[in-house]
């Protein structure tokens, strides 16, 4: 990763990142592409930080962003610091994992903040994405910014029928209750194994396995998760039906964005 500052924007250069294929893929539901056809731009927030961020000839271009905020939030935000060469390397060992990998090479695992991610991973159950983001774009417009669960204590499923979330209003109701009571802490858990978060996650209403593998996933950055979606098990059913290659295990998680791509949208 090379950066420089030019004017009041970053100009970063960087392998491995290509916008479409990691802010366009299901992992983040608040980013709006901008460009038109091979002119990629994208607007969107990380909890309620903006960015414009676009794709130019050979580096990517931040706009109206100070040198703080690009080391502080957008660097880990889109996992730059991660070797995504090397580990497409190790994957592509894998004959299915070499062509999904090749298909998208450009996909990186967005570390977003866990409590945006477990709400807005709550908010996509049984949906689809245009839908989603409408639900989050309300829960925006009534909190005037995405907001922090302290913020929403003592919310009811009432109080947020403004959203048109449907059923998912009284889990993300009984998630902030949790959340504020400190029977989860998000901070505490986050260092525990994969297997107890996923417990702890799953205690609150509506959160299954895959609410909670996303949620570990894109909002504490545990790379062994699989988040297992209809895409996902037909993946599993045709190349891996005794699981994954036991060198595979350590970036599943990784693994499984790129074959989730390549399965909806390459083959």
């Amino acid at each position: 990763m090379e950066y420089l500052k030019q004017g009041k924007d970053i100009l970063l250069k960087v392998s491995d990142l290509d916008l479409d294929e990691t802010l366009d893929c299901g992992q983040a539901f608040r980013w709006e592409r901008t460009g038109i056809g091979p002119d990629c731009a994208y607007r969107g927030y990380m909890l309620n930080t903006p960015l414009h961020v676009a794709a130019e000839k050979d580096h990517f271009r931040f706009y109206d962003t100070d040198e703080e905020t690009f080391i502080n939030v957008w660097v880990p935000y889109f996992d730059l610091e991660t070797d995504y060469s090397e580990i497409k390397k190790i994957l592509s060992e894998d004959a299915p994992l070499s062509k999904a990998c090749a298909y998208a090479g450009g996909i990186r695992i967005l570390r977003q903040d866990s409590w945006e991610a477990l709400c807005s991973f709550i908010i996509s159950q049984n949906n689809n994405i245009p839908r989603i983001k409408g639900i989050i774009g309300r829960l925006c417009e009534m909190y005037n910014g995405f907001p922090d669960f302290t913020g929403m204590k003592g919310v009811t499923p009432d109080d947020l029928a403004p959203l048109r979330a449907g059923f998912r209003a009284k889990y993300i109701a009984d998630c902030v209750s949790k959340l504020n009571s400190g029977e989860i802490v998000l901070e505490n858990i986050k260092e525990l194994p994969t297997e107890e978060i996923r417990k702890i996650l799953m205690t609150i209403k509506g959160v299954g396995p895959k609410v909670a593998d996303c949620a570990m996933l894109y909002g504490m950055y545990r790379i062994d998760c699989v988040p297992m979606d209809v895409w996902m098990k037909r993946v599993m059913e045709q190349f891996y039906p005794e699981g994954f290659p036991e060198f595979v295990l350590p970036y599943a998680g990784i693994a499984q964005q790129y074959l989730f791509h390549y399965m909806r949208t390459g083959t």
